[in-house]
């Protein structure tokens, strides 16, 4: 069961890389499109990541949930942790919703925006992480 832990632990690590840098690919695009530049490539590279981090999410949760169903604690701290992790979901499903606008050709949300919800998984990935390692109730 380690080893299922380990990988889990690795998947769900690709995946958050690209939960961080894909909101910042936005920025770079909205704010080059504002400015009347090319952002092609920087398109090409959101759909490739989005791609990328989609393949990581799904292995780190088909992992996860051979840990849940392996492991017999399954205290109100797991709970928790799930419904964090669901909106880490719904923050993945967001970003695909923006790529799709992007590759789109519509207008996205401004910089400003966009920023806060590139640092906002942030607060989703801490009480994650607190809850599997501390187990608090």
């Amino acid at each position: 069961m380690l080893w299922i832990k380990a990988c889990h632990l690795l998947f769900v690590i690709a995946w958050l890389a690209g939960i961080f840098y894909l909101p910042r690919i936005f920025v770079h695009c909205a704010e080059g499109r504002a400015h009347g530049e090319d952002v092609r490539r920087l398109t090409i590279m959101a759909r490739r990541l989005f791609a990328f981090m989609t393949v990581m999410a799904l292995v780190a949760m088909a992992l996860g949930l051979v840990l849940w169903l392996g492991y017999h604690d399954r205290g109100r701290w797991l709970t928790v942790k799930l419904g964090f992790v669901a909106a880490l979901i719904l923050y993945h499903a967001l970003c695909g919703v923006l790529l799709g606008r992007l590759l789109r050709g519509k207008r996205l949300p401004g910089p400003i925006a966009l920023r806060v919800l590139n640092e906002s998984p942030l607060l989703l990935v801490v009480p994650i992480i607190l809850l599997a390692v501390v187990k608090p109730f």
